[in-house]
């Protein structure tokens, strides 16, 4: 008996007559366009995605693991596809760490007024040497250290910048008594940044150091907030998505190192989208909570952070379901292993700020 087969409109393969939805690709046949059917997809996928972002929230925050459990396991429709909610996820704490660095870029900018303010003007006729008087030194390194760990900065590098202001300029070979009206004038002039650094005293044998770091810092500060501290600290800010395309693979790669037996990459791979989830959505709560209803307690805010450990250890038990003792050392190599790379990274950001002002 021969039945009357009839093409579907959108993958074109044949079924027969008589089916309400193709039998290949699920869509519905005849379908007259309407209103109703040009945004029934959008909508019924927007609330299909909210939905099962309300469902996978509960077992994100307080069932560490289960969720790229039950997605290994196949049930890939129930909760959120663990990539799709790593990226909505990050937007949305991207979003709540740009008032955040909006506040510290304003900050920043408040301190390049203060240092460039800080260095003195020299007439190019004055040959007599020229210091930084204590009561702007005392300013100048208090507010280094209050506001240094912002930017990255560690006790070993305030140490440095303590030891060049401190410093008389018959020690070292940088000083404050450059002629600075004759650097603005190079600078209005868009000279060679070469030139500047020896119009302001760089040696030519001068260290990475001295003229990446010191001469360009400060060079940066002269030219003000479009080029100061400030922008550099925008400039890493809008890196850190860029690095973090890079670290979360990675993370997964570790967790295959360290688990080689326990599936195929994809599979640590899921288990890395649901951790950063999880991450990124308990920093987001933090900084809204922070921002916007009751200012936080640093301590608090520390036991929070370290609780993440915890939640890493339990996730590694619940997915890979190996022994407690086991899990915990492998966890606490891995957290290791992995705070080096964002310290490796944090550097990075911090030198392409200062690289690209």
């Amino acid at each position: 008996m021969s039945t009357n087969q009839v093409n579907c409109q959108n993958c074109e393969k044949p079924f027969e007559e008589g089916f309400e939805f193709c039998p290949h690709c699920g869509q519905k046949t005849n379908e007259d366009l309407t209103i109703g059917v040009l945004f029934y997809n959008t909508i019924s996928n927007y609330f299909s995605f909210d939905a099962r972002f309300l469902k996978s929230f509960i077992p994100l925050m307080f069932r560490p693991g289960y969720l790229a459990k039950e997605f290994i396991r196949g049930k890939r429709l129930m909760y959120l596809h663990p990539a799709q909610m790593y990226l909505f996820i990050s937007v949305v704490f991207f979003f709540l760490s740009s008032f955040t660095i909006a506040e510290w870029e304003k900050e920043a900018n408040k301190i390049d007024e203060k240092i460039s303010n800080a260095i003195p003007v020299v007439d190019k006729d004055e040959k007599s040497h020229i210091s930084l008087d204590s009561i702007k030194k005392k300013e100048l390194l208090n507010n280094l250290k209050q506001n240094g760990p912002k930017f990255g900065l560690n006790d070993e590098d305030l140490r440095k910048a303590d030891s060049i202001i401190q410093s008389d300029t018959n020690n070292t070979d940088f000083t404050w008594d450059f002629n600075k009206v004759k650097v603005d004038s190079l600078i209005a002039v868009g000279a060679n940044e070469d030139i500047i650094y020896k119009e302001m005293g760089m040696a030519d044998d001068a260290s990475y150091f001295k003229r990446n770091i010191v001469y360009r810092g400060l060079l940066n500060l002269i030219k003000g907030s479009d080029s100061g501290v400030g922008n550099m600290l925008r400039r890493a800010f809008d890196a850190i998505p860029i690095t973090m395309f890079i670290l979360l693979p990675l993370f997964a790669l570790i967790l295959k190192l360290f688990y080689f037996k326990r599936g195929r990459y994809s599979y640590h791979l899921v288990f890395t989208f649901y951790f950063f989830s999880f991450l990124f959505t308990l920093f987001a709560i933090l900084m809204a909570i922070n921002r916007f209803i009751i200012p936080i307690n640093g301590f608090i805010i520390a036991l929070i952070v370290l609780s993440t450990f915890f939640y890493f250890y339990l996730a590694l038990l619940k997915f890979y379901g190996r022994h407690w003792l086991t899990t915990l050392i492998k966890s606490g190599v891995i957290t290791f292993i992995f705070s080096i790379l964002v310290m490796i990274s944090s550097i990075f950001l911090i030198l392409f700020g200062i690289m690209n002002a």
